[in-house]
């Protein structure tokens, strides 16, 4: 792949975020937060299916909040209990680094709120989150907390997770300026099998733990 400029967003401040329902924080998100789209297909002649993942992310005084729009021709939740293989279902991921150290944080969010995450210096030296430090990180789904496999058809919903700003190593008070990230989309065990980033990723095949493709950030 041909190397391109990195994407950058600017994170909108929002008060309260933390405090809303899903139907608060989609509309507040939808009318303040910055816009992404998760349409970048790296790989489109192994893995030519690409959904519909449109999302945008936003902050409040202690929260970073990522919600995220798909439409796609499956639905995959096998993962129903957070640190699970939340790849291999239809999962939406924030990845961003830690300013004070220059690792990385990923949060893989499936399509039904089950959350995997850790700090990572790369996709094989890592520290998980405990499954009692995650829900700290709010989070939410248009479907409910339940197994689910649809392989043919039309199915769309909403996901969204408001992570404390102290699990990404910054200060609240203190943001920095500017950070590195991406947004992805994948589904390795869905029926049509996607691997989608917001910031161009020039690897030979999928593989979302590689900090220099990530985009720009500002806070």
């Amino acid at each position: 792949m041909t190397a391109q400029p990195k994407k950058k967003i600017t994170v909108p401040f929002i008060e309260g975020l933390e405090d809303m329902d899903l139907e608060a924080l989609d509309l507040a998100m939808e009318t303040g937060a910055a816009k992404f789209a998760v349409c970048e297909n790296n790989w489109p002649e192994s893995w030519p299916y690409t959904p519909d993942c449109n999302g945008a992310i936003a902050r409040s005084r202690t929260h970073l909040a990522v919600i995220y729009h798909v439409r796609g021709l499956d639905l995959r939740a096998t993962a129903i209990e957070d640190n699970g293989n939340s790849w291999e279902d239809s999962c939406c991921e924030f990845f961003v680094s830690d300013p004070s150290d220059g690792t990385y944080y990923n949060f893989e969010l499936t399509c039904a709120g089950s959350l995997l995450s850790s700090k990572r210096k790369s996709r094989d030296d890592s520290e998980m989150f405990s499954k009692d430090a995650l829900k700290d990180v709010i989070r939410f789904s248009s479907l409910e907390k339940k197994p689910v496999e649809m392989k043919d058809g039309i199915a769309q919903g909403t996901v969204a997770m408001m992570i404390p700003v102290g699990m990404i190593g910054s200060d609240p008070a203190n943001l920095p300026e500017t950070g590195g990230g991406n947004f992805y989309k994948c589904g390795d065990l869905t029926a049509h099998p996607h691997f989608l980033s917001w910031n161009p990723v020039g690897t030979p095949k999928p593989d979302f733990h590689r900090p220099e493709f990530f985009g720009e950030i500002r806070f």
